[in-house]
């Protein structure tokens, strides 16, 4: 097969929350989105819901939603989930919220499509962990991004903890998510594990009307009386060297 008859999988970044596309995504992106007919997604019924709202140029009816099973993610089939672009038509994929492949599994079709010669084309849109980075006012040329951390002590405050020293040693900003009904009790748990001078900057909500983001130290999150709950959320730690905080006194 001549791969240069091939489709593009475009790299379609979905909304972070009830924001109007057109608020958060740049017009040639739209373009190319409304005109794809084809889509790799995790769950066809909220990927639908986001298209029709973006105002797709054929019926959603007409368009073809490919989903990809999480807990057999690494069972990719080749013509099943990339079978239009082998085909010579483009396709989309789409993660569940903000941009693809990131703590998603559709990096998994990134890398089976590398693998089959066919080309990939990320779009531009709302990443939560980059705009959190740049709303905290913490290191953006060091940073690292550590998806959930675990849900059970002590593995859970260890965690914490490594992250802190790892920031540190570092200078590195740590950034992570949560389960946003567990947002409260992980605040909970960075108040009791981290230093008192330690940073935390938390970004709910981010590009939606009740957007949120507070960053200050942990001496100051201790007194914070603020709900978190079921808000989606990313949270940022950074710990400078004790000889940096020292000079900056």
């Amino acid at each position: 097969m001549n791969i240069s008859n091939f489709g593009k999988l475009f790299l379609a970044p979905n909304l972070l929350g009830a924001t109007r596309p057109e608020q958060v995504l740049p017009a040639g992106t739209l373009e190319i989105v409304k005109r794809l007919k084809h889509f790799v997604v995790e769950n066809a019924r909220t990927s639908r819901r986001v298209l029709s709202r973006i105002g797709m140029d054929c019926p959603i009816d007409d368009i073809e939603f490919i989903e990809l099973d999480k807990h057999n993610a690494r069972n990719l089939d080749l013509m099943e989930h990339l079978g239009p672009c082998l085909q010579g038509e483009d396709m989309g994929l789409m993660s569940e919220a903000g941009t693809p492949c990131v703590a998603d599994p559709g990096a998994l079709v990134v890398d089976l499509a590398h693998s089959a010669g066919i080309q990939v084309v990320p779009l531009v849109g709302p990443n939560a962990m980059i705009l959190a980075l740049m709303a905290s006012g913490f290191n953006g040329q060091a940073f690292a991004f550590h998806g959930y951390l675990p849900i059970k002590s002590p593995e859970r405050q260890n965690a914490i903890k490594d992250l802190e020293r790892r920031s540190m040693a570092n200078n590195e900003t740590e950034l992570f998510i949560e389960t946003p009904f567990r947002n409260n009790a992980m605040l909970q748990d960075l108040c009791k594990n981290l230093h008192p001078s330690t940073r935390l900057c938390v970004a709910c909500n981010l590009t939606c009307e009740d957007e949120l983001i507070i960053s200050q130290d942990i001496g100051a999150w201790k007194s914070f009386k603020g709900d978190l709950n079921k808000k989606p959320a990313v949270f940022l730690v950074y710990s400078e060297s004790r000889r940096n905080f020292q000079r900056k006194k």
